[in-house]
């Protein structure tokens, strides 16, 4: 017993140990303020680093059209209404998206996921994804054309180029639009924007040549964010640069772009990489991403760049150089995923346009061989029951089927542990204090009766990584996102809001704020049945003559209770279940091999107190 006792204590002590460690060094960090970017100047023509000849797109926002000697200048503004209302616009109306484009440049700069809130309540504002340059946080997508040769940044679309509206007054999922810009010296530029049913935008790009003489351009897409984005902030989440380069994924933090070497014949830090065949790049965040995706088989630069003195973080597409001989049209057709981080969504794309890596723009982690095919899972019982709690609770049932034999092999040697208590008894009788002789004799016993004593700890050490996996999936993944369960669980993806502190709601005032002291106290509903379910799977067994023992096992479920009371409540509605599971398991097995667990004695054995030891001691 002392030993299937210790083996427990050993396993639920490295559990708490782990998610100790995993709270001390994975702490939310602070979020940088966001501040507004300035504007940067032109830039030239280059070769690119593989050989292949490129045009170095411009560090967004570029020269102005039509200004050689000037460089754009936004007009900073307080409110990103003011800034959204210094530019004519095109607007965005889709089921799933909102927003406008603007016609001076062309960008896409303005875009609200119509399904997405920053509260709970669908009342509340929607996710602002998209912002314009001038404002504050400016994050925006900008396509254009870089000069070649003998042409400059005056007689292609920049930045500041006044497009106008050639058909279509909204952009809708049937209805595109084209907007024209003429260079007055023989030059005119298209650009036709389309858009699905979900994120998905198509950017097509024309040039026509009626200059009497061959022209050299080549099309780029860039994406732009304004000043230190506001993050999550935890480490154990990628958020930054994320890039798929012929089947290699690239992620790139902020904090590594500040570090990154100088980029040959431009401004800035950065990275750049020739894609072959297939790639992407763009920003992620923890639930949205913006992504610039050239057409399957299409070869591109990927370029990653800071630029420290402008505070600003930008990923470009360089397509390579296409030559327009007179008369003729060319053209450039790329792809723009602006939108929230649906894995089906996303799947979708990556299957049906051949976006390759497309669904590990979800950060999975190292542990992605488990929370790849946990979340699959998740996804497969929410459609199945309409409610992520119940499927939850579903996988929870589904992962200790999995495991019953592994748990049924150790609750049996449990059992068989209890029957050999006699014998051992006697054994220490017999060898008296030579502990090393008991010892032997003991694992001599086992061997003969065919006994294992380490075998109890083996399923709680196995529900480590499934527990970090699962805490992975419900971090990360937006299907959690507001995802209601019963009650007061409105949000999965939240610590529970009640509090035992003002009885849960009863009391008039309200529980402390996240960031208060007395936080980590306010204990809701499912953490303490977290503690209860934890404390009467212990009552299973006696409690530990050791009064060492003893007294870690009293402490464990309530210490488990308050360090796992602000995680996720979707996590610990699964550790909730798993306990309870666990302990209907274990007692039915035990019953099974003949040993009646005496739960209610152990638990009224628990409250009372022992009485001293007075017997006089022998000398």
């Amino acid at each position: 017993m002392e030993d299937q006792n210790k083996n427990l204590i050993l396993a639920t002590a490295l559990s708490a140990l782990v998610i100790l460690v995993w709270v001390v060094f994975f702490p939310p960090e602070t979020p940088p303020n966001t501040q507004p970017g300035q504007q940067t100047t032109t830039q030239t023509a280059k070769t690119g680093t593989t050989g292949q000849q490129v045009a170095q797109a411009p560090t967004a926002p570029e020269k102005a059209a039509g200004a050689p000697n000037a460089t754009a200048a936004a007009a900073s503004v307080e409110t990103r209404a003011q800034a959204l209302a210094q530019s004519k616009r095109v607007p965005i109306d889709t089921p799933r998206l909102s927003g406008s484009i603007s016609l001076k440049g062309g960008r896409i700069d303005d875009i609200l996921l119509n399904d997405y809130h920053t509260e709970v309540d669908p009342k509340s504002p929607k996710i602002t994804l998209l912002s314009p340059a001038g404002g504050p946080g400016a994050y925006y997508v900008l396509y254009g054309w870089a000069p070649v040769g003998k042409l400059d940044y005056s007689e292609v679309p920049g930045a500041d180029t006044p497009w106008q509206v050639e058909s279509g007054d909204k952009l809708t999922v049937k209805t595109p639009i084209t907007l024209i810009w003429n260079n007055g010296k023989g030059l005119t530029f298209r650009r036709t924007i389309s858009v699905d049913k979900n994120y998905m935008f198509t950017v097509r790009q024309t040039v026509t040549n009626n200059t009497g003489a061959p022209v050299e351009v080549a099309p780029y897409g860039i994406i732009a964010r304004h000043g230190d984005p506001k993050v999550a902030g935890y480490r154990i989440l990628h958020e930054g640069v994320v890039a798929s380069a012929d089947d290699r994924l690239i992620e790139i933090t902020y904090k590594k772009m500040k570090k990154l070497d100088p980029l040959k014949g431009e401004p800035g830090l950065g990275e750049e990489r020739k894609v072959d065949k297939n790639g992407w790049i763009g920003f992620t965040d923890k639930y949205w991403m913006t992504t610039l995706v050239p057409f399957k088989g299409q070869s591109f630069t990927a370029v990653a760049k800071y630029l420290p003195k402008r505070s600003i973080y930008q990923t470009d597409a360089r397509l390579p150089i296409m030559k327009v001989a007179p008369g003729k049209t060319v053209e450039a057709r790329t792809m723009l995923f602006s939108g929230a981080k649906e894995w089906e969504t996303i799947r979708n794309y990556q299957d049906r346009l051949g976006i390759e890596q497309f669904v590990d723009s979800i950060d999975w982690g190292w542990f992605f061989f488990l929370t790849k095919p946990i979340f699959q899972v998740l996804h497969f019982m929410n459609k199945v029951l309409g409610n992520m709690g119940w499927a939850i609770i579903s996988l929870t049932i589904l992962i200790k089927a999995l495991m019953f034999p592994l748990a049924y092999k150790s609750y049996v040697s449990m059992a068989r542990m209890k029957e050999l208590q006699p014998e051992i008894e006697k054994l220490k009788e017999r060898v008296g204090d030579d502990k090393q002789k008991l010892q032997q004799e003991m694992m001599k016993l086992y061997k003969e009766k065919k006994v294992n004593p380490a075998a109890g700890c083996l399923p709680i050490l196995l529900q480590i990584p499934i527990f970090f996996s699962l805490y992975k999936v419900i971090f990360v993944t937006i299907e959690l996102y507001h995802a209601p369960f019963i009650g007061w669980i409105r949000d999965l993806s939240a610590p529970d809001p009640t509090s035992i502190i003002n009885l849960f709601g009863l009391l008039p005032w309200d529980a402390p704020a996240p960031g208060s002291p007395l936080s980590i106290l306010s204990l809701g509903v499912l953490p303490i049945l977290l503690g209860i379910s934890m404390w009467l799977q212990q009552k299973l067994n006696p409690a530990p003559a050791d009064k060492m023992q003893a007294q870690i096992f009293a402490w464990m479920p309530w210490v488990f209770m308050f360090m796992l009371g602000r995680f996720a409540s979707g996590l610990v509605l699964y550790w909730v279940a798993n306990n309870t599971i666990t302990f209907t398991q274990q007692y039915i097995i035990l019953r099974s091999q003949g040993v009646k667990p005496d739960v209610f004695g152990n638990i009224i054995s628990s409250f009372r107190r022992k009485k001293p030891d007075t017997t006089p001691s022998k000398k």
